[in-house]
């Protein structure tokens, strides 16, 4: 008899090894329920052996991100390989997260290893991420992105990819911009370096935007858990007191200004150094013939944010894992923690993170950077003229 035509023809044959009395008994009861073949009956118990995990599927709409596996463990967080919108929109509860402390792959015209989206098409590839965070962050809880500029292709002249998402995430997903912060990388390399060192029209690009955002205006936050040193000037107002007054620019400065409140309040410009190139993450790497993650962000930039918004226990979400830089500091800090990657390259190192002294990521840190006031040069301005064109030719 010919067998007849299906969509799917079965042509690929798996050997299943048996005991004597294993098939016995398998042909018999294939034969009791009415199976034609042992092959019939092994498809249907694979079936009703995936049947939940369809319903599960069906009451999702049939939208799916692919498999999460669960690579790493610590007491406190888990790293998983796979896409962080099947976390985000299935595996999290909805309301559970306190913070998501992320850099997404940037918006840069020019691709990078680390794949990076195209600047044009970033909000449309961002707004499956951007529901997936409204969902799963709690009512008082804070979304941080920290998220580069791009030039435009062959011009000295900005995206505005970075600023057309903060619009978005404010106006079509109901988030607040709690507030902007800088990061400024002190050892930040000049570039472009074709603006700014060939035709020196453009000045060093130095900082990345970090929105902070919130689901409403009042996340839970406090400024004192990230006290910078006082200036020694205010060491001294300290120390020999101050006289209240009213300042020439309006301000009421009271006998308050003179209390001594541990520290003062940061500035939303955040100077951090990105340099460490030989720590325990990188001789890990080496060591085991792993490729580092070429777009870290330092530890402190977490810390900053981990402390200054959330309490040890709360749970803190990185979709874009990477070394898992995120989750290392909120091991360190008491926080629960997920951090989630595709590639298995990053996550090997990642795990690496974990090897050590978590404890350690705040030693030796330094306490002061300085920034030099520009005009500071003397300069014969009749013998640097400025590029006519713009900088339009070399």
């Amino acid at each position: 008899m010919v067998r007849p035509h299906v969509a799917e023809p079965r042509e690929n044959i798996a050997s299943l090894r048996l005991t004597a009395n294993e098939r016995e008994e398998m042909e018999f009861t294939s034969q009791a329920l009415g199976f034609k073949s042992l092959s019939d009956y092994i498809r249907h118990l694979h079936k009703v052996a995936v049947a939940p995990e369809k319903k599960r599927v069906a009451k999702l709409n049939g939208k799916t991100y692919g498999p999460l596996i669960e690579v790493h463990k610590t007491d406190l967080g888990k790293i998983y390989q796979g896409d962080s919108l099947e976390y985000l929109h299935h595996k999290v509860k909805p309301g559970s997260v306190n913070l998501i402390m992320t850099s997404p792959p940037f918006g840069l015209v020019r691709k990078k290893s680390y794949g990076n989206e195209d600047a044009a098409e970033y909000c449309e590839w961002f707004r499956p991420f951007a529901e997936g965070f409204h969902r799963v962050l709690k009512d008082d809880g804070s979304l941080v992105i920290d998220i580069g500029g791009a030039w435009k292709s062959g011009s000295p002249t900005r995206s505005l990819y970075h600023f057309k998402l903060l619009v978005m995430l404010c106006e079509e997903y109901g988030f607040h911009l709690a507030q902007e912060h800088y990061w400024w990388n002190p050892a930040k390399l000049p570039s472009p370096a074709e603006w700014v060192n060939v035709r020196r029209v453009r000045v060093k690009d130095a900082i990345n935007c970090v929105w902070w955002l919130s689901k409403t205006p009042f996340p839970k936050a406090s400024n004192k858990r990230v006290l910078a040193p006082y200036s020694d000037s205010m060491k001294g107002l300290l120390k020999n007191g101050y006289t209240a007054k009213l300042r020439p620019s309006g301000h009421d400065i009271s006998d308050k200004f003179s209390k001594d409140n541990g520290g003062s309040v940061p500035p939303n410009l955040l100077a951090i150094a990105n340099t460490e190139s030989n720590g325990v993450y990188q001789e890990y790497c080496r060591a085991n013939g792993i490729d580092i993650h070429p777009a870290r962000f330092p530890a402190l930039l977490p810390e900053y944010f981990i402390r200054f918004l959330t309490d040890p226990g709360d749970l803190v979400v990185d979709p874009f894992g990477g070394s898992c830089v995120t989750g290392m500091v909120a091991e360190a800090l008491g926080r629960k923690w997920a951090c989630i990657e595709l590639s298995s390259e990053y996550i090997r190192g990642g795990i690496g993170r974990f090897q050590g002294d978590v404890a350690a990521i705040g030693r030796g840190r330094p306490a002061l950077y300085s920034i030099n006031t520009p005009c500071s040069q003397p300069v014969d301005e009749a013998a640097v003229p400025l590029m006519a064109n713009g900088g339009a030719t070399r």
